[in-house]
């Protein structure tokens, strides 16, 4: 009788520390609420394409972290810690910075709290950066400088929502991390979050990359009724000429030129900028193939792997199932929509001073959902004269959106400290 009661004993104990266990107790009902929607972000990847190659690693990551007792990411582990230091001059106990105990988390950290250290410490986003400038052709921007201008009001969003979230109370951390989204950049969302919150934050880095990333994958839906609205049929009829054929050496002073400038000017949007113009110099310098092709290939996908898994643990369900990410969601179409309008108006302005030789709509581009936002330009446009072929003037634009969204991050970092 005793080991029949010893048996039952060790199945209770084993029932009682399971998963199981944890999902009907507490507030276990949002971990189940969470799991269900990692699995409606998992159909949309897979089914409708919608960003799947983060949105799948993301939304598994939501899975594992809502996994009651998985142990694979530990929140707690990333709350800032204070230390007191003596004044050598007053002799009294002064705080000096917050910060991290990363040897206790490489000691006791689970599989994901390991990873999610090339996030914490900001090391993922440039390096995705780096794959994004080996892919990229800056032969449209250069060919036609004016697109700078375009992306940089497309960043306008940014700076509105800042400023609006403010407005709202909102903490100086949470407004530039939902602003950011307006950029339509989830490395950059990333960058930024991960910089400035903490654990403590109403917010968290997971919430914003799963609000950008949403943003992204719906430019198709948002974009073109702002563009329509915002224009006129004979404006969206304008034909634009050919481009100019860009030099090799152009190519090749470009990135580091932009490095150079950038970095001198803003020196918090180097490691995005930096790494973003490495891979172009890489690429444009036609000597460094094996390199390009790993950039472009191997690290670029083993990034987004680790990125996407590891953003997607810190989805969990007390941050997601909040008012708080209504209000992500909400001023993050808020500044999307914006940036989209901003650089369509200056698009508007550049059709009345060109003597009506812009299409406007290659405005919307500036947004750095690249290149999802300059078909979009040539889609809208194509509606109006199916032989109109906006897509390389709407790529300028797009790459300057890239650089302009890295830019209004180092400025973001730059006020909030």
């Amino acid at each position: 009788m005793s080991i029949i009661n010893s048996f039952l004993d060790t199945l209770a104990a084993l029932a009682s520390e399971s998963g199981f266990a944890g999902l009907i107790q507490g507030d276990g009902w949002k971990n189940i609420i969470m799991i269900l929607i990692s699995f409606v972000f998992m159909y949309l990847a897979v089914a409708k394409g919608f960003e799947p190659l983060l949105l799948l690693p993301i939304s598994f990551g939501m899975l594992l972290t809502n996994l009651p007792f998985a142990d694979m990411y530990h929140p707690e582990f990333w709350d800032y810690l204070t230390r007191t230091e003596i004044d050598p001059a007053t002799g009294k106990e002064i705080l000096n910075d917050h910060y991290l105990d990363y040897g206790y988390i490489l000691r006791h950290g689970g599989l994901l709290d390991i990873l999610y250290l090339g996030v914490k410490l900001q090391v993922y986003p440039p390096l995705i950066f780096l794959g994004i400038g080996a892919m990229t052709d800056f032969g449209p921007l250069i060919a036609s400088p004016r697109s700078f201008l375009l992306g940089a009001a497309a960043q306008g969003g940014i700076f509105f929502t800042f400023v609006g979230a403010a407005v709202l109370g909102l903490s100086a951390a949470d407004c530039a991390s939902i602003a950011i989204i307006g950029g339509a950049d989830g490395p950059t969302s990333i960058f930024v979050s991960s910089r400035l919150l903490t654990v403590n934050s109403s917010n968290s880095v997971g919430t914003i990359a799963l609000a950008a990333y949403t943003y992204m994958a719906l430019v198709p839906i948002i974009q073109p009724p702002i563009m329509r609205a915002l224009t006129t049929k004979k404006e969206r009829s304008v034909v634009m000429g050919q481009l100019r054929q860009v030099s090799r050496l152009e190519k090749l002073i470009f990135p580091v030129l932009v490095t150079l400038v950038i970095a001198l000017m803003i020196p918090s949007a180097a490691p995005l900028v930096g790494m973003l113009m490495f891979g172009n110099l890489l690429k444009e310098s036609g000597a460094c193939d094996r390199l390009v092709k790993t950039a472009q290939n191997e690290l670029m996908n083993i990034i987004t792997i680790f990125l996407g898994i590891t953003v997607g643990a810190t989805t969990q369900a007390d941050k997601v199932i909040s008012l708080d990410f209504g209000k992500v969601m909400l001023l993050g179409v808020i500044a999307f929509s914006l940036g989209t309008a901003c650089g369509v108006l200056l698009g508007k302005l550049m059709y009345i001073l060109s003597g009506k030789k812009i299409n406007p709509l290659i405005g919307s581009a500036g947004v750095s959902a690249v290149p999802m936002a300059a078909r979009i330009s040539q889609k809208v446009g194509q509606e109006e004269v199916p032989t109109n072929y906006l897509l390389m003037h709407a790529m300028g634009p797009n790459v300057a959106g890239v650089i302009g969204s890295a830019v209004a991050a180092g400025v973001l970092l730059a006020i909030v400290k």
